[in-house]
C-alpha cells in the first residue's frame, strides 16, 4: 500500500482532471460563466470530500472508474456552496483558496449563476454515468446527494448559521447546526463511494457513525484554524468568525476544549471501522488528517 501522501496527491490529480473534463471549456458561449466555472472549482482545494469518496469505495471494493464521478459531484456540490456563501449576502469574504472570491474576481450576478450551474452539473453527472451494480441504487445516491444538499442538510445548516449570528447557542444547538452545513455533505460523500461498490447494511451502518464523527470533527478543527491560523495559511480571511459574532466551538468551549473534542471524535470515528479491517486504511488516514490538518 503506497503511503497516505502518496495516495492522497494520486487522487488530488485525478479528480482535478475528471473537474477539467466535466466542466464545459471557457471558450464556449457563455465564455464568460464557464471561465467562472472553471475558476471556482480548479486548481485548489483540500478535495477532502473526494478523497472519502475513494476512500469508503476502497471498504466495498469500488471500481476508480465510478468513484470518480462521484468525487466529482460531490466537489461541485461543496464548490457551489463555497462561491454562494463568500457572496456578500453571506458571510461577504474576499478570499477562498488563495484567490479572489467567484464575485470579487468576477461580478455577483456571475457568482450566483456559478453556484446554479456548477449544482446541475453534478446531478446531470451523478444522472450520466453507471455509477451503482443497478439503476435503483444510483437513483437513491442522487436522492441522497440532494438530500445532503438542500434544506435538510447543506443549506439548511447554512440557513441556521445565519439566524444564529449574534445569539448564544449550546453545545447541543451548535452541533445540530453543523450536522446540517458540514457534516451532511460529508456524510454523503462516504456513502455515495461506499454505494458504488458492494455494501451490505453493517458496513454502511459503520460507515455513516463514521461520517458523523468526521463531519463535526472537521468543522471543530476549522474553527480552531480560523480563531489560531493566519490567513496566508489558511488561504481564507482569519478570524472572520469572531468578527461576525459568529457561535463557534471556539467561542464556546474555548480552543483547548475544541481540540480535545476534535480528538474524541477522532477516537470515536477510528473505532467505528474496527470491523472492516484493512481496506478501512485510508478511512482511518483520512481521520487523522482532517483532525491534524494546519490548513
Amino acid at each position: 500500500m503506497t503511503d497516505f501522501s502518496a495516495w492522497s496527491q494520486g487522487c488530488q490529480t485525478r479528480i482535478e482532471n475528471v473537474l477539467a473534463g466535466h466542466l464545459p471549456p471557457a471558450d464556449i458561449a457563455p465564455q464568460r460563466l464557464h471561465e467562472a466555472m472553471r475558476y471556482a472549482a480548479l486548481g485548489g482545494g483540500k478535495r477532502v470530500r473526494p478523497l472519502l469518496v475513494f476512500a469508503a469505495g476502497e471498504v466495498t471494493g469500488a471500481g476508480v472508474e465510478r468513484l470518480q464521478h462521484v468525487a466529482a459531484a460531490v466537489e461541485l456540490i461543496h464548490v457551489y456552496s463555497l462561491v454562494h456563501d463568500d457572496m456578500p449576502a453571506m458571510d461577504d469574504d474576499a478570499l477562498r483558496r488563495g484567490k479572489p472570491t467567484v464575485h470579487v474576481q468576477f461580478d455577483e450576478a456571475t457568482a450566483l449563476l456559478v453556484g446554479d450551474a456548477l449544482q446541475s452539473l453534478a446531478f446531470e453527472i451523478l444522472s450520466g454515468q453507471p455509477l451503482a451494480v443497478d439503476a435503483g441504487t444510483q437513483l437513491r445516491m442522487a436522492q441522497l446527494l440532494a438530500q445532503a444538499a438542500g434544506s435538510r442538510g447543506m443549506a439548511g445548516g447554512q440557513a441556521i448559521d445565519l439566524a444564529s449570528v449574534g445569539k448564544p447557542l449550546d453545545l447541543a444547538e451548535l452541533e445540530f447546526m453543523h450536522i446540517h452545513k458540514t457534516g451532511a455533505l460529508i456524510r454523503a460523500s462516504v456513502l455515495l463511494g461506499a454505494q458504488c461498490g458492494t455494501l451490505n447494511e453493517a458496513t454502511e451502518a459503520a460507515l455513516d457513525h463514521y461520517a458523523k464523527c468526521i463531519g463535526l470533527a472537521f468543522q471543530v478543527v476549522d474553527d480552531v484554524l480560523d480563531a489560531e491560523a493566519p490567513t496566508a495559511t489558511l488561504g481564507k480571511t482569519a478570524g472572520k468568525d469572531a468578527a461576525a459574532n459568529k457561535p463557534t466551538y471556539v467561542s464556546l468551549l474555548g480552543a483547548a476544549r475544541a481540540r480535545e473534542l476534535a480528538l474524541e471524535l477522532r477516537a470515536d470515528a477510528h473505532k467505528s471501522l474496527t470491523g472492516l479491517g484493512a481496506p478501512a486504511e485510508r478511512l482511518r488516514e483520512l481521520a487523522d488528517f482532517v483532525v491534524e490538518r494546519t490548513f
